[in-house]
């Protein structure tokens, strides 16, 4: 028995300091909430692959994608970035995109810096869902989600505005 209390008191004493030493990292991560629109009057999205010609879905469709990031809904409103990169229909049966994009900032204190966004895009669902997977610049290591929801959308253009709700945690 005397001969078990030191190996415990060791144990307990490692156990400790490990825990002391998470809530310490945890503590010193950053914690950050952007709020923007995507959108653009202009054609900001190409197709760059069709679907086949023996379907009628939009199954194999690829866009590329440009869309200025403000902070209002209004076309006029300050641009802070762009969202740049491709979303693709992917499943066969439900309407859904596979979205590839970067947040590009251009102005404020992230200038320069990018959060990259990577996941299911499910378009009837009133809110998606999708993971942040890093980034560049003030963003490198991090990790988070985004929520977007569809603000508005012109049927005749298929212009969509898109509110973004990026929850981000940095190291």
């Amino acid at each position: 028995m005397a001969r078990i209390l030191p190996v415990l008191a060791s144990q307990v004493t490692i156990f400790v300091l490990i825990l002391s030493l998470s809530t310490i990292l945890v503590i010193g991560e950053k914690k950050s909430h952007f709020w923007f629109y995507w959108h653009g009057e202009d054609p900001t999205s190409v197709q760059v692959v069709g679907p086949p010609q023996s379907t009628s879905t939009s199954f194999d469709v690829i866009n590329l994608i440009e869309n200025p990031l403000t902070l209002d809904p209004q076309v006029s409103s300050k641009v802070v970035g762009k969202a740049q990169g491709f979303y693709a229909s992917a499943p066969q049966q439900n309407a859904s995109l596979l979205m590839v994009m970067n947040f590009a900032f251009t102005d404020g204190e992230y200038k320069g810096s990018t959060i990259t966004v990577l996941g299911t895009n499910p378009e009837f669902n009133t809110i998606m869902e999708m993971p942040v997977l890093g980034g560049t610049g003030v963003f490198r290591f991090s990790r988070g989600y985004a929520q977007a929801s569809t603000h508005t959308v012109d049927p005749k253009t298929g212009n969509a505005i898109v509110e973004y709700n990026v929850y981000v945690q940095q190291d």
